[in-house]
């Protein structure tokens, strides 16, 4: 009689487990964005399971970290994400999506460990998460007793759920594409045309409010077309990305960068007169003097032009017209560098110009 009592605890004890893990997979199904996923999923475990610490390790670089920016307005999960390097990641867990207990040599097994808080720990469960049949990271437990995830504790049921994880992170992934290409150029990750028009707007109208100053710079990159014939189609994209992502670099969080379309770009710079504006071509133009783009060990040629514009100049009527005056200017600049080419005259000291040979072969 003792024996079956004993063996129905066991069973209602293991279908109030399932009921559990069954209510967060309902929960999570339906969720298309990481920061409610991720927040759900943490919430719920720790509070049906009553677990001092669940988190989420994701592998730098992998598909998932791309969009960890995005989450960082969420204080849950600053606190409650950890993303680690690829190779330390699969020296602890390996290539296996089996859940992982240890209760023992935990120091190794920090590394996973959010930077954010204390973790007094003494067992943990690592559940590798998938995308698409690539590891990206785990699902993490831990607790302060030795024996709550001891090894050969059967570890179906968070198997089955980080299954449930890696399915919703496909659908999920998915979504979040199809949001971040409604307002980013693919290629760049630049903000696009679409949104650089609407921000412009938005500045140009609060500058108008509050008497305040905008400037624009419109550039780009004047030898585009040979980079592409001589070097190839895959280089002048590579080259485009090393442009944009140093433009990001060398802007302030304030300002706006967007591709405007092929190699042409846009800065918008709030509260900026147009002196600053033209400091920061000047910058710009020294960078990548300084800082050529490698390519197949070898300098990929190439130079550029800027228009700028402001609100301080009287003529300005409308985020349109700066945008159009600052085009303007740079269709001049563009010509003006022609013209000095011809007349073998050198560009000024601030900007980089390489000569394409005659004889080199396209490739």
């Amino acid at each position: 009689m003792r024996d079956f009592e004993t063996i129905s605890e066991i069973l209602r004890y293991n279908e109030e487990i399932a009921r559990k893990f069954f209510e967060i997979e309902k929960k999570i199904l339906s969720i298309l964005n990481y920061t409610d996923l991720f927040e759900v999923l943490l919430t719920e475990i720790r509070k049906k399971f009553r677990v001092p610490y669940v988190w989420i390790s994701v592998i730098e670089k992998s598909e998932v970290s791309k969009f960890i920016q995005s989450l960082e307005s969420s204080e849950l999960l600053r606190d409650r994400m950890n993303v680690i390097d690829k190779n330390s990641f699969k020296e602890l867990v390996g290539e296996h999506t089996t859940p992982l207990l240890v209760n023992e040599d935990l120091k190794a097994y920090f590394i996973l460990l959010p930077k954010s808080r204390n973790y007094f720990i003494k067992s943990l469960a690592i559940a590798p998460i998938t995308l698409d049949g690539e590891i990206i990271g785990s699902l993490n437990q831990a607790d302060i007793s030795r024996v709550r995830f001891q090894p050969g504790i059967d570890t179906s049921l968070l198997e089955r759920l980080a299954v449930k994880v890696s399915l919703c992170l496909s659908n999920v992934t998915a979504h979040e594409k199809l949001q971040y290409l409604a307002y980013h150029d693919p290629l760049t990750g630049l903000l696009n045309r679409r949104v650089m028009e609407a921000v412009l707007k938005r500045e140009f109208n609060r500058a108008r409010r509050y008497g305040g100053s905008l400037s624009i710079v419109f550039l780009d990159l004047d030898n585009f077309k040979q980079v592409n014939d001589y070097y190839g189609h895959d280089s002048g994209d590579e080259l485009l990305k090393y442009v944009g992502s140093h433009l990001l670099g060398l802007s302030r969080d304030t300002d706006v960068v967007a591709r405007f379309a092929g190699d042409e770009f846009v800065i918008i710079l709030p509260e900026t007169k147009k002196a600053s504006a033209i400091n920061l071509t000047n910058r710009i133009q020294a960078y990548f003097s300084e800082h050529p783009f490698q390519q197949r060990e070898e300098s990929l040629p190439f130079s550029i032009s800027f228009g700028v514009a402001s609100t301080d100049e009287g003529s300005v009527k409308d985020p349109r017209g700066l945008l159009k005056i600052a085009d303007k200017r740079l269709y001049s600049a563009k010509k003006a560098r022609e013209k000095n080419k011809s007349k073998n005259i050198p560009d000024n000291q601030n900007q980089t110009t390489i000569e394409f040979p005659v004889n080199k072969e396209k490739r």
